[in-house]
């Protein structure tokens, strides 16, 4: 049997430039508001990857019509009458679940599949569900299914978030934009993909303030207020984190172009800390490393703390910096599966709960290592460039949820990677 993998082999260096996708997190977002828009909304600058064609084929489960040419989708939700998802396709992709808000705020009702993705943490719903009980929501579970209704319509609310997760701000604010009167979500997340997503939305007819902060405002209007709308995706922080982090473990320079540097202030606080020249334009950061790699301690937080999605990134990182470093996790509690594969390599890192011990050695070697998530997947494939032979990365699917192209934009700065396929390994 067969295996599609990427193929990674010592690299001299990594150096040029390279344009960050549109952010993953953010397109899925938008497709899902697209929803209340009742029409052909247009959204740009969407990454080519395997998460958006599984959200895309959820929206069209709905009756919705969406079509791509080349980085640009057009979706038509005039048709839209079906608010139930199927469990074929919400339990591939966490991210589906995000067509539950806008339905609710569309139709008063919701039957959307529990969801799936990357095995990386219980990742609960329970804060989705408290914020949109708030507003008027009552939910039931049948049968794997989630069932959302309004019996007394949708009326705003105050919500305090036990947490400031990023889907339960998400969902809560598309579902408050129909929601009759005034909503405030405290404790919001404010990660720049949520000043996206609500941008789209007011672009649309809502009425939304304070995004990006931890405390948002939402004005509820009608239905029949929400239009389609012709919106540009954020550039990818963590697409543009993970190249930047590929300069320092190679020495680059590496410039990453279409993002905005104050998307990963702490990621580049961290790599200077580590011995790193970082340079920021309007909207490009360069990194290059004339020096060894210093030890670091790193915890991550919700933004604008250090983001969990480049965790796995710097512990490679560490692995191979001077000394010894401690990364705390503190928003997905599997998310150290990744240290193991790590160590295949040669890597010395020990876990005690949450907190990863990272003893900096002099060099990896490859080895055929197993991709367990998205970002631990983009990491390995660094891990082999650095380190002495071929490092065979298994499970690459996880890779192409969220990295377009990866293999190419790799090469393309002087990477010495490939993606091929070999017989059962």
């Amino acid at each position: 049997m067969s295996e599609e993998v990427i193929i990674a082999r010592e690299s001299e260096n990594l150096t040029g430039t390279v344009r960050a996708s549109g952010a993953k997190n953010s397109a899925l977002k938008l497709m899902a508001a697209s929803l209340l828009g009742q029409g052909k909304s247009t959204i740009r600058n969407v990454p080519l990857i395997s998460d958006i064609y599984i959200m895309g084929r959820v929206l069209e489960a709905l009756d919705a019509q969406v079509t791509r040419e080349d980085h640009v989708l057009t979706i038509d939700t005039t048709a839209v009458e079906r608010y139930e998802t199927p469990y074929e396709l919400v339990s591939k992709m966490r991210a589906s679940i995000s067509v539950l808000g806008p339905l609710i705020g569309r139709f008063g009702c919701a039957h959307v599949a529990m969801p799936g993705g990357c095995q990386i943490g219980a990742r609960r719903i329970d804060m989705h569900l408290v914020g949109l009980e708030q507003l008027g929501v009552h939910f039931e579970i049948d049968h794997g299914f989630l069932i959302a209704t309004t019996p007394n319509g949708l009326h705003g609310g105050n919500i305090t978030l036990e947490f400031p997760s990023v889907g339960a701000t998400e969902n809560t604010m598309m579902a408050a934009v129909t929601a009759e009167g005034h909503t405030t979500i405290d404790n919001a997340a404010c990660e720049p993909e949520i000043e996206d997503l609500a941008l789209m939305l007011n672009e649309m007819g809502a009425q939304i303030e304070g995004a990006g902060s931890s405390s948002i405002t939402i004005e509820g209007v009608p239905l029949s207020a929400l239009h389609p709308c012709d919106h540009a995706t954020v550039g990818d922080r963590i697409e543009a984190g993970t190249f930047l982090v590929g300069g320092a473990l190679l020495g680059g320079p590496v410039t990453v172009e279409g993002i905005n540097p104050s998307y990963l202030r702490m990621a580049l606080m961290k790599l200077r800390a580590m011995g790193c020249i970082v340079e920021e334009g309007e909207q490009s950061v360069t990194v290059r490393r004339d020096g060894p790699l210093r030890a670091v301690d790193i915890q991550t937080l919700p933004h604008p703390g250090f983001p969990t999605d480049l965790q796995a990134q710097f512990m490679l990182l560490a692995s191979l910096a001077e000394g010894n470093s401690v990364i705390t996790e503190n928003v997905f509690e599997n998310r150290f599966m990744f240290a193991s594969e790590l160590v295949r390599m040669g890597a010395d890192v020990t876990i005690d709960d949450h907190h990863a011990l990272v003893r900096g050695v002099k060099r990896l070697q490859g080895a055929p290592v197993v991709s367990t998530d998205l970002r631990a997947g983009g990491a390995l494939v660094l891990a082999g460039m650095a380190a002495e032979g071929e490092t065979i990365v298994r499970k690459i699917s996880h890779i192409d949820r969220g990295y377009e192209d990866y293999v190419g934009k790799l090469t393309s700065l002087g990477g010495n990677v490939e993606r091929t396929v070999v017989d059962d390994i």
